[in-house]
């Protein structure tokens, strides 16, 4: 499932390539036929992300909510657009270009106030300049274990599981550790290092989160080849050993996700 970056860096990349003009709207698979022959002709307004969620803005108040799920997939392509095929969700399309929207766990038409509820329901998110103070208040109190609570879209918005390990390992913290036992100065740096994690991730389009002494060139070690990309420290990599101690990264299965760490830098 894409994590926050990548949502906010599809809500920028449509208001870039449509925001402000009118724009054909179509469903060629006919799922969002109804919604899309509503809107078809009207300005793409603006476009906006909350954690997972992406808002694609028209006149009247009207919002194309889309979560992409697990096998949601969003193409944009140049004119002009080739036919579409059936499984074509969602077609955004003007005189120079078009954007597909595939696969989708939710693609729907909804008002203002049905998009400030889904707001609403969300943790802060480290993109929206939000305030952090209302996870924090949350996990604080929490018996669960930290690395539960960054996954809870409800606590934190946005972030997954690649920057879930890597935020924990770059600071230390034991992924089981549970909430109420956090500092409230090491949940401060772990949201100021996600902000500005994530917002290298939006400007690069890939996860990196390896400080420069860690990089390959850095350490005379191979890149890493993984179909994710971007240099980490522990995620996908259990039993190789951690770049900083040698230790083995461990992996564990947590809330139905893949868990790594570090048990050496990482201990409680």
């Amino acid at each position: 499932m894409p994590e926050g970056h990548t949502i906010h860096r599809l809500a920028a990349d449509h208001r870039e390539r449509f925001g402000g003009r009118p724009v054909r709207v179509s469903s060629p698979q006919g799922k969002f036929a109804d919604s899309a022959a509503l809107l078809d002709g009207t300005v793409l307004e603006t476009a906006e992300a909350h954690g997972k969620h992406l808002f694609l803005g028209f006149g009247g108040g009207e919002w194309i909510r889309i979560h992409l799920g697990l096998f949601g997939k969003v193409n944009f392509g140049d004119a002009p657009a080739p036919p579409p095929t059936d499984t074509v969700r969602l077609r955004i399309a003007d005189s120079e270009g078009y954007v597909d929207l595939r696969g989708p766990t939710t693609c729907a038409l909804i008002t203002d106030a049905e998009k400030q509820a889904i707001h609403d329901r969300l943790g802060p998110d480290p993109l929206r300049e939000d305030d952090p103070a209302k996870a924090w208040h949350r996990i604080s109190k929490s018996r669960t274990t930290i690395a539960a609570l960054l996954m809870d879209q409800k606590v934190i918005a946005g972030v997954g599981n690649v920057y879930r390990a890597e935020v924990l390992f770059r600071h230390g913290i034991d992924p089981y550790r549970a909430g109420r036992d956090l500092t409230a100065g090491e949940w401060t740096a772990i949201w100021e290092d996600l902000v500005v994690l994530m917002r290298e991730g939006v400007r690069l389009n890939r996860i990196d989160t390896v400080r420069p002494e860690h990089t390959p060139e850095a350490m005379g070690r191979p890149p890493r080849v993984d179909d994710h990309g971007g240099e980490v420290y522990v995620y996908r990599r259990a039993n190789q050993p951690c770049h900083i101690c040698g230790t083995g990264i461990r992996t564990a299965d947590l809330a139905a996700r893949n868990l790594f760490w570090c048990p050496a830098c990482q201990q409680r």
